[in-house]
């Protein structure tokens, strides 16, 4: 498989957040349209989650809507041994973390939002004039 040229800032960020809160095993940066942009993974393919991210973001977003919800969190799937989070990291970007069934949910969630901000920054700089 050819190696994927990514940005190193925000690998550097996906590997904290892997190392930092327990159970986060796979991570993927994609656009809202499904485009790999970076990831830290080892047994899946990123470009197919890349892809399912935003296929998962844009329905949530649209059931969240259609219940007379606004602004759009995250999306959680669970299965017996994974977990699935899906969040969007701006209008354009998504963060799909992969988990086993040991996550750390509460530190996630206490960890996230600083991860989301960090992401947003690297993205924008990236963005031209």
């Amino acid at each position: 498989m050819p190696e994927i040229h990514q940005p190193e800032p925000l690998v550097e960020v996906l590997t904290a957040l892997r190392e930092g809160v327990m159970g986060v095993s796979e991570t993927v940066i994609s656009t809202v349209d499904g485009l790999l942009v970076a990831a830290d993974v080892d047994a899946v393919h990123a470009e197919s989650i890349a892809a399912l991210s935003a296929a998962t973001h844009s329905l949530a977003h649209r059931m969240a809507h259609e219940a007379g919800g606004t602004g759009l969190r995250d999306v959680t799937t669970r299965s017996a041994d994974r977990h699935v989070v899906v969040l969007a990291i701006n209008d354009r970007a998504l963060l799909t973390i992969l988990g086993d069934d040991g996550l750390d949910l509460i530190r996630l969630q206490h960890d996230i939002h600083t991860t989301l901000a960090h992401l947003a920054k690297i993205l924008k700089g990236d963005t031209p004039a």
